[in-house]
């Protein structure tokens, strides 16, 4: 089906209507879901989906509606309801689409073997992952292991003769096991993902780290409350890097609700970080050759050397800001309006050893877990619980779950003194390891 001549028929009658801009934005994928538990196949789900979203500018007026079939009198109604609404909302200068027509290049977006690899041997992979893990010693019980895949196609059309599109496809799998020792239970996940199946982890290698998580974390100590050293191993990169993100949003910043908002050019944090948005990596799961109103990606500095390069802006937030789409419009599927959002999005790799910064600990505290929301966007201010290993005198002294930890952006992103060379790019939002001098620490 050509789904091309759909989008630009569908603006033209939304020109008909009244419309004095109109955008498709069309999407058609295939999903695949997986679930195994105690080597007993209990899900097999494949899906198919079509949706088209369609924003309309009547008089500076927006409208929007979507619809997931292409019958013509869908698409009719469609065209309506969107023209309908606009007319009826309130007049904002600030609305436009975007007019470049260029296109970023991105390799390794799409797996075309994908779809053609047999589900048995998808269901084999997760099978023998979890097989693996439960003959780990002290790994008494499997939480389940799980396979996902989607492909999927993205045309997005505008009155202003902009047409794109491309293809990707994504595919991951992991699983959770449980440790017992006692009366004690500890937990433990690992996973990993691709655009390509063939890259994906061995499944030896998963099995080994989820149940190493779970074995690891028995026998836990209470430690006394103080202000010691903290280190962020990389699977709570998010605890730091999710606030920045808010916080970097160019939405946010206008609004007033941002504690970077008024800091660009400004140093806000060690000279060690530098943090990149990295739309147009090579496999890069985030990665696409276009935004989600149509606008090319790229690769921007956010923070260079500790000083505040850049926010991240859609189409309207830029012109409201008076600056230039960033290329950061995010879009979680047709039935959504652009908002604003990261690529891949990182903090660049330091050139400690992760063994070096634990040995270079005289007393303090390795993060493996946190829960809670990490570093607020308003006010900057850090508080959460957390589980990891106390450090005394440079070694891993045992294990520590239940505790706090508390501070501020301008602490911690400044506090930040040895930085590691462990950064794993084959995540969509990550960082090394890396370690900030003091933070207060809550325990007994």
């Amino acid at each position: 089906m050509d789904y091309k001549a759909i989008a630009e028929q569908v603006i033209k009658d939304c020109l008909k209507k009244g419309a004095d801009q109109a955008e498709v934005y069309l999407e058609n994928s295939r999903q695949l879901s997986i679930e195994v538990r105690n080597g007993q196949v209990e899900i097999v789900q494949e899906a198919s989906s079509f949706g088209l979203g369609l924003r309309v500018i009547v008089s500076k007026r927006l409208g929007f509606a979507y619809v997931n079939d292409i019958q013509p009198r869908s698409l009719e109604e469609t065209v309506k309801r969107a023209v309908d609404f606009a007319r009826a909302l309130t007049l904002d200068e600030n609305h436009s689409l975007p007019e470049d027509k260029e296109i970023s290049e991105v390799k390794g977006l799409y797996d075309s073997e994908l779809s053609s690899i047999p589900v048995d041997r998808k269901i084999a992979l997760i099978k023998e992952v979890e097989s693996l893990a439960l003959k780990v010693p002290g790994i008494t019980k499997s939480a389940g292991a799980s396979y996902s895949e989607r492909e999927e196609e993205i045309i997005l059309a505008n009155s202003f003769g902009l047409i794109k599109s491309y293809k990707a496809t994504g595919c991951g799998y992991g699983l959770g096991v449980i440790a017992e020792k006692g009366e004690q239970k500890s937990a433990g996940y690992e996973s990993c993902s691709r655009r390509f199946f063939s890259d994906l982890k061995p499944a030896a290698e998963i099995a080994r780290v989820a149940a190493r998580k779970a074995v690891e974390m028995l026998d836990p100590r209470p430690i006394k409350t103080q202000r010691a050293a903290v280190i962020f191993d990389p699977d709570v990169a998010y605890a730091i890097l999710g606030g920045i993100i808010a916080a970097t949003n160019g939405e946010r910043v206008l609004q007033g609700a941002s504690f970077l908002g008024k800091k660009l050019g400004q140093k806000i944090a060690s000279e060690l970080l530098t943090i990149i948005d990295d739309g147009i990596m090579e496999k890069g799961l985030a990665s696409a050759p276009f935004d989600g109103e149509g606008v090319p990606t790229q690769r921007r500095i956010i923070v260079e050397n500790g000083v505040l390069k850049g926010f991240m802006y859609n189409t309207y937030a830029a012109r409201r800001a008076k600056v230039k789409s960033t290329g950061n419009a995010s879009r979680s599927g047709f039935t959504d309006l652009p908002g604003i959002g990261p690529h891949n999005f990182y903090i660049v790799a330091g050139k400690s050893a992760p063994e070096e910064i634990i040995a270079a600990t005289d007393r303090g505290l390795l993060v493996k877990e946190v829960v809670g929301y990490g570093i607020n966007p308003v006010n900057g201010n850090f508080s959460g619980g957390a589980s990891g290993f106390w450090i005394e005198n440079g070694k891993i002294a045992f294990p520590v779950k239940g505790v706090t930890i508390a501070g501020t952006a301008e602490e911690m992103l400044n506090g930040i003194d040895l930085l590691g060379n462990d950064l794993d790019l084959n995540r969509t939002l990550t960082a090394p390891t890396l370690r900030i001098k003091s933070l207060q620490i809550g325990g007994e």
